[in-house]
């Protein structure tokens, strides 16, 4: 299944003055949505509703060495496509240092978790980054970018799926809270390396990345559609929040790069 439909994408770019017109965008939804944060104060939204809209989409709680291994599977992914990409010489001179430094990250949350496992840590996948020849990430340094978004999106929701099921959980909910939001720093990182904004672009779902950014144009949060509280344009609202993914839905997207 064609989960990614990028070509387009990839030479597309978003000037900077379009980038921080984005950041203005930004800025003026959370100073519009005071409202729904003084309605928070006053408990007019109730605390149940709160957390049950961000635990909705959380899959069915599993053991933590389940948890660690999901992880696990996309740290694996990640590191091995940062090393590959370093080795293959595509990367401008400019960018090498963010992409090393993005590529230790990800060697280390792998050595992390395969300690915290030990023996119950899966082995190592073969992966196919091509996508049995749909990319061609190592020959082009546009898709190896496009890929690495995806990538770093798709952990920043995966992590953010998985936290409910770890509370109570100490210090492996911890980790994967460091964990995460490491991973939303690269996220930003390679997108400013594409010289796109660095948070979810509404133009994301346009490019047809319908598995990363499945459920991002949601308007309700706190059990409260936004769209009824504020002026702000709906895709403003949907760019300020990032939602999570399932484990079944991160599961497909891996999928597709299993050797």
């Amino acid at each position: 299944m064609n989960i990614f439909n990028l070509i387009e994408s990839f030479d597309s770019k978003q000037t900077t003055q379009e980038s921080l017109a984005g950041l203005a965008n930004r800025r003026d939804i959370f100073r519009k949505l005071g409202d729904f944060g003084k309605r928070l104060a006053l408990g007019t939204v109730s605390v149940g509703a709160v957390a049950a809209a961000s635990t909705q989409k959380a899959m069915a709680a599993g053991s933590a060495n389940d948890i660690l291994n999901f992880a696990l599977l996309l740290e694996e992914l990640e590191a091995e496509f940062y090393v590959k990409g370093l080795d293959a010489g595509i990367i401008p001179e400019r960018a090498e240092p963010i992409i090393m430094q993005i590529s230790k990250h990800e060697t280390q949350h792998v050595a992390f978790l395969r300690k915290a496992l030990g023996s119950n840590a899966i082995e190592k996948p073969e992966f196919d980054f091509t996508a049995k020849g749909m990319f061609k990430p190592f020959s082009s340094y546009g898709q190896f970018l496009v890929l690495a978004q995806a990538f770093e999106d798709t952990g920043v929701r995966a992590y953010k799926g998985q936290a409910g099921n770890l509370v109570g959980g100490g210090d492996l909910l911890t980790a994967a809270l460091q964990i995460h939001s490491v991973e939303a720093r690269h996220a930003a990182r390679v997108r400013r390396l594409r010289g796109v904004q660095s948070w979810y672009l509404r133009t994301d779902r346009d490019r047809n990345v319908a598995a990363v950014y499945a459920g991002e144009d949601n308007v309700t949060q706190g059990g409260v559609n936004l769209t009824t509280i504020t002026d702000i344009d709906v895709v403003d609202i949907q760019e300020s929040f990032d939602e999570p993914l399932t484990k079944e839905e991160v599961t497909a997207i891996a999928a597709l790069f299993l050797a």
